[in-house]
């Protein structure tokens, strides 16, 4: 499992907006080296999981919904991959071609495991110590 350009995107997104005032994409997607039209799209992903909203008007912009301290790279992910596994038999409408029994494959197994242990890792730090971090 890769992070697609999507999700390094839009950590960088979130990463230049505030939980107390509007801020416009335009204001920083030159220095974020992001088109505008790729920063609207993750941000639209980033307002459907609840992770930002957007305001209308002259002052908008997008908001965070809450801190960087309490939002993880599992919440961006998510956002922006939902269907991003470690493996495509974890997939629950794949057939495996190997093993009928899903339950008793050793390589669904050991991927089911190292899935879990990518969750965890992605859950383990908030962006907001990631960014104090540098």
């Amino acid at each position: 499992m890769l992070f697609n350009r999507e999700t390094d995107y839009a950590v960088r997104v979130l990463k230049n907006l505030s939980t107390e005032r509007p801020t416009s994409i335009s204001s920083f997607v030159t220095d974020e080296f992001i088109s505008e039209a790729i920063a609207y799209k993750v941000s639209r992903k980033l307002d459907k999981a609840g992770i930002i909203y957007g305001v209308r008007g002259s002052s908008g912009g997008y908001v965070l919904s809450r801190p960087l301290t309490e939002i993880t790279l599992y919440d961006v992910h998510q956002a922006i991959e939902p269907h991003s596994l470690a493996c495509e038999c974890l997939k629950q409408d794949v057939s495996c071609l190997l093993n009928t029994d899903r339950d008793t494959c050793a390589l669904r197994k050991e991927s089911l495991r190292i899935q879990e242990n990518i969750n965890a890792d992605l859950k383990k730090h908030s962006l907001g110590e990631l960014f104090d971090a540098k």
